[in-house]
């Protein structure tokens, strides 16, 4: 299973990025997708996640800002991310969590800089 991760960028604060993760098999295989994030010099943590039938759940932080959806026809997984903050600067990764395994996605890098 390979999922590839890309939309990442430079952007001022206020503004927006698309983030990107398309799985080399069906997304149907996985209970729950997620994108996670992992700032200079701390912990990886979760954003947000969408499970099979659409639930999603975010952080605190990003509530509001961050909407997390799903195209099942094209196997992907999205993260659309508006009004960005200098503390969303971070690698964002892609993840997905099937029955006996979790998969990973390479990590696409969001500065938010003016």
């Amino acid at each position: 299973v390979q999922l590839q991760a890309s939309g990442g960028g430079l952007v001022q604060p206020g503004g927006s990025l698309r983030l990107s993760c398309a799985a080399s098999i069906s997304i149907f295989s996985f209970n729950v997708m997620a994108w996670y994030r992992q700032a200079p010099g701390k912990q990886r943590e979760l954003v947000a996640r969408i499970g099979s039938v659409g639930a999603t759940n975010y952080i605190e932080s990003v509530k509001g800002r961050f909407t997390i959806s799903r195209d099942n026809a094209k196997n992907s997984i999205y993260l659309q991310m508006n009004n960005l903050k200098v503390e969303d600067t971070a690698v964002y990764y892609c993840n997905a969590v099937g029955l006996t395994a979790s998969y990973w996605g390479q990590g696409t890098l969001v500065t938010v800089s003016s």
